[in-house]
């Protein structure tokens, strides 16, 4: 069937009677592909989303993550695992030696891409205990393309921190800002800058935190104009983001 339409296109291409862009937008509709009976990969995730699908590796076997990730380094040339623990890592990171791991924030990664990065998103956090949460952030938006400026420990107990870094918050495209307790550090920074924010709860913080709840209430509760906000501890998603923010306008 896929390989029906493909073949398809490419006569109505040559033809003339499809146009090369019409012809791409009809791919990224095309099917998945099956990795044995476990996993739907989708392939053309790329070209609806201009970066691959990301293995979450939480919940996999370490046979199955090693499975999806080689499938997807055949076909492009990054692939990214989040969630990925340590111990395994220690089962599978001999077993995939050119993915990189990132101890910190849990993620493997595998870059062969040469192009040169985006200068523009900027990455805060309110503690340096929300650093994993961060760097899962930042690595993300660096893959998709950008260069990522980092900000850490600069959390509005000490506000001071934070304004002594105002040129670097006025010069971001975007801005991702990560913090626990009650997760005020979002709306201080959307309210100092003319940049979109991407706010991101983590489940730092004492008891009546609730594992991050009552940052994600504090950050949906903003009266601060311009800021999103993502799940709790979900850095790959405010990265991601980020990343496709920064990147608007760069391809015609």
């Amino acid at each position: 069937m896929e390989e029906t339409v493909i073949r398809r296109l490419l006569e109505e291409v040559q033809a003339g009677t499809v146009s090369t862009d019409a012809a791409v937008d009809q791919l990224k509709t095309l099917s998945f592909e099956m990795v044995d009976n476990f996993a739907r990969l989708d392939n053309h995730r790329a070209l609806r989303r201009g970066f691959p699908e990301v293995i979450f590796a939480q919940g996999k076997t370490p046979e199955q993550v090693i499975k999806i990730f080689r499938r997807l380094e055949e076909l492009n040339e990054r692939v990214m695992a989040t969630r990925v623990s340590k111990e395994m890592y220690d089962l599978i990171g001999s077993q995939l030696p050119e993915a990189t791991y990132h101890e910190l924030p849990r993620l493997l990664i595998l870059d062969r891409t040469k192009e040169v990065k985006q200068p523009g998103v900027l990455v805060a956090s309110g503690g340096t205990a929300d650093m994993p949460v961060a760097e899962e952030a930042a690595l993300t938006a660096e893959l998709i393309g950008c260069q990522v400026e980092r900000l850490y420990d600069v959390g509005v107990a000490g506000l001071h921190r934070l304004l002594s870094q105002n040129d670097k918050l006025q010069q971001a495209r975007v801005i991702v800002a990560v913090a626990g307790m009650e997760g005020a550090l979002a709306s201080v920074i959307t309210g100092l800058v003319a940049a979109p924010v991407i706010a991101v709860p983590t489940s730092v913080g004492y008891g009546t935190s609730f594992n991050g709840l009552a940052a994600l209430l504090s950050m949906l509760n903003s009266c601060a104009n311009g800021m999103a906000v993502v799940n709790i501890d979900n850095g790959f998603g405010a990265g991601y983001m980020a990343g496709m923010i920064n990147r608007i306008g760069l391809k015609s």
